[in-house]
Formats: structure tokens, sequence, C-alpha cells
């Protein structure tokens, strides 16, 4: 039964952050300014093939994991060890790097939430996680046992389809938690961690679900990085933390990078009952599509819609608009321009969370709608590290008599762009990410000040 006033709260939260062991860690990092984007050894040696070589990776030993290699296929994992005895064998046995790390942010997404087995494992409790890309890692092996040695299929094991289907991290966290509610990942390019999250409060909202696992996530893996850059769109020419750059008049590119994100949500009636903490409301979810048959091009009519969407006529404002923000020439431009024309010219911030840690494909939005829950924690924007110049000309696009946009150009809002993080006062952030596809969605997350 659909049920329309249902609000939907935020109750845990968990994942996989380069450089960082948990959320406080992310978090003091994030608003102390520091990038967690590094040289990436594994790319440096592939260093005449590649143009870049900079990312915000994570490795196993990082994750507290231990990689037992394929004896065919160098540096390539057949399964992983646990060493802090998080995840039983038999669920590592049918996980990829990325499901592991889906797995690790749900149990830490429930710690905190404090659901118990009986909840978890409802018929009122689903998962909706998706990761951008295939099981790259676990692909390598079954190939070159395949293609390369030529031996049956069999040598490869029989864990590659589990491994490597689209819906391997959903159902990794689904089988771990033994959950009995919906268990689906949706996938959506860039927009995937977002639409994820913004699917499940939609579950809540209209009364399918009373408890969601949320979220998205992308598991490092160099076939991914080379994909983007033979793409000719990764960043170059920088040092690692200079790499990536929002809004500036020297961004080339972003920095392909690699991470989870993975949240609780509860219906807000039900956390409040058993007082649980409240990390934040979802207020609304709005996704949309450009329309106009563009695969790559960034739409300004089609952010407008997503927007009026999202705002809807309901008469509020946020204080932050975290940005999609990915350091490409057009699509920061067009971004900006379009929160412009929405929210007017003053009275909020611009966060670029992808200036401290890269693009994180599947993973972006749903670490990215992390990064703005501890935005309300903290009372504190997070910085666009790197935006040190923006441009004083108008961009080509605005020049166009098509164009019925701003008529200024990005350097007249350096005023939104705060290149340190910002304390002040913060009840309401709105949520922005895109994808490949012309593909929008926005969320707006607020503060429980009832």
């Amino acid at each position: 039964m659909q049920s329309p006033g249902r609000k939907v709260a935020v109750v845990g939260m968990g994942g996989a952050f380069p450089t960082c062991k948990g959320v406080d860690e992310f978090g003091d990092k994030l608003f102390s300014n520091q990038s967690l984007v590094r040289e990436w050894p594994l790319a440096l040696q592939y260093k005449k093939q590649m143009r870049s070589s900079v990312s915000g990776f994570i490795t196993e030993d990082e994750m507290d994991l231990e990689a037992v290699l394929a004896p065919i296929a160098d540096a390539y994992p057949e399964t992983y060890i646990d060493k802090l005895g998080r995840i039983p064998d038999i669920n590592l046995a049918t996980a990829d790097m990325g499901s592991i790390w889906g797995m690790l942010g749900a149990l830490e997404s429930i710690k905190m939430a404090g659901w118990t087995a009986q909840e978890t494992e409802s018929e009122q409790t689903g998962v909706v996680v998706g990761s951008g890309g295939a099981g790259n890692v676990i692909l390598r092996v079954a190939w070159q046992y395949f293609f390369v040695n030529g031996s049956k299929s069999r040598a490869a094991g029989s864990h590659t389809v589990d491994r490597t289907m689209f819906y391997r991290d959903a159902a990794n966290i689904s089988c771990l938690l033994k959950t009995k509610g919906v268990c689906e990942a949706i996938g959506s390019a860039c927009a995937t961690g977002l639409g994820n999250i913004g699917y499940a409060y939609r579950l809540i909202k209209y009364g399918m679900q009373d408890r969601v696992i949320a979220g998205g996530l992308e598991s490092t893996s160099l076939e991914t990085f080379i994909g983007f850059d033979g793409m000719m769109i990764l960043s170059k020419g920088f040092s690692p933390e200079e790499s990536s750059r929002p809004f500036d008049t020297q961004r080339n590119g972003f920095v392909c990078s690699f991470g989870a994100g993975i949240v609780a949500l509860e219906e807000y009636e039900m956390a409040k009952a058993r007082g649980a903490k409240i990390l934040g409301v979802i207020e609304e979810y709005f996704n949309n599509s450009d329309g106009d048959g563009d695969m790559f091009y960034p739409s300004f009519g089609g952010q407008l819609r997503m927007w009026n969407g999202l705002l809807a006529d309901k008469g509020i404002k946020p204080d932050v608009v975290k940005m999609h923000g990915t350091s490409t020439p057009v699509g920061d431009s067009v971004e900006l321009l379009s929160v412009v024309h929405t929210l007017g010219e003053t009275g909020y911030h611009l966060s670029a969370p992808k200036s401290q840690f890269g693009h994180m494909l599947g993973g972006a939005g749903s670490v990215e709608f992390i990064a703005a829950l501890l935005m309300l924690e903290r009372q504190t924007v997070s910085p666009c590290l790197n935006s040190t110049t923006l441009s004083p000309e108008l961009e080509n696009f605005q020049k166009a008599g098509s164009w019925s946009g701003p008529k200024k150009p990005l350097a007249e809002y350096r005023h939104l762009v705060p290149q340190q993080a910002v304390q002040k006062e913060i009840n309401r952030i709105a949520c922005l990410n895109y994808g490949f596809g012309g593909t929008n969605s926005a969320l707006m997350l607020a503060r429980d000040i009832t």
C-alpha cells in the first residue's frame, strides 16, 4: 500500500575510502582539506602506455584483506582472506573485492543503526546496491585460464559468474545478512551510487520496505582505469593532490578512483520510536534523462528539469549543493550554471568532494552522500580543492544564440566555491550526480531538527 506521508531517515553508514580506516578518518581528512589522491604504483608500471597514473585507489592490505593469488595470472586473486574475521569464508568465495567492501560497509551501517538480527532478516528489510562495472579483476583469471592457457572452462573455478554478475554486490550483501525483502542492483553509470539510495528511499516512502541497505561502489581495477584513460578524459600533468580540480580553468579531466559508500535507511517514525540516532532525513529524490540523444555531452535543459523535479515548488533551498564536479571542461561549467540559474547567486555554498578523492564512478554518488551526511554532522562544508582560478571569460556555449542560462562567466561565482572547509549552519544539502547516457539524479538531504 502506498504511503506518501512516510519519511525516510538515514541511521547508519560505512564503506571503503582511499587512505582511510573508516568513516571517522574519512571525515577528519575531508574537513582538514586533505587530498586522498596519490600516485598509483600499478598504473606506473604501464606509464608509457597511459596518460594518467594518479588515483584514489584502495589496496587489499588497507582493508585488512589478503589476496590468494591465481598461479597463472600475476597479481590477480582467486579469492580473499579476511584477516579480521569479519566475513565468513563461504561469503568471501562468491565475492570480488568490491562486494567485500559492500559487505563490510553493510555490517558497519547495521551496527551504527542498531538493527537487531530479527529486524535485519525481516521481509521488510531490503538491499539495493550497485556498481558501475563488471568484476574485471575476476574475469582476468578466467580469461587467462581459458584463452591463453587453453584450459577447460572448469579450470577457472565455479564462482566466475557469481563474482562478476552485475547484481553481485547486492546478492553478496543479502546472503551475508540473510535479508528477506527486496534485493536489487540499479546501474546508472556515475549516478549509480545516488540512484540506488534514491530508489531505496522510494521503497520506504511508499511503504514497500521499512528498512533498506543501499549504496554503490567501484572496486579497484586497472582495467576500468585503462578504459577511461583510452577515452583521454583523465587528468594529467599535475601532482597527485592537485590533479582533481573542479571548476578550475586548468582542469583537463577527472581522477579515476575507487571506493564504496553504504548506508542504512529506515522509516523515520520507526527509527525515532526505538531511539536511533538520525544522521539525516531524505526529503526528496528525483531523476530524469536529458532526452537529447547525446551519450556524453551534459544538458543544461536536462539539469534544469532535474532541479524542477527536486524542488517542485516546495519553497525550500539548500544551504550546500554537493556537486558532481568531475573536473571535465564542459561538465563543470554546465553544472555550475544550472545551479546558479536555479538557486541564484547567494545564500549557499558549492562542495566538490571529487576534488579530494577523485571520481569513484559507481561509488561516487553514495560516497559523496556520506560526505554530505558528515557535513550535516560537523556543520562544515567540504572544500573544492584546486579550484584556484575560475574562468573570467564566457564559455563558448554561453555565446550561442540559443543559450538561455546565466550570462556571466564562472569567475563571477567565485564566492560560492570555497577552496577550504567552511563552518556554517547547514540544515539542508542538495546532492547531485550525473552519468553517461544523459542520466541525472538529485537528492535533498536534511538535518533532523524535530
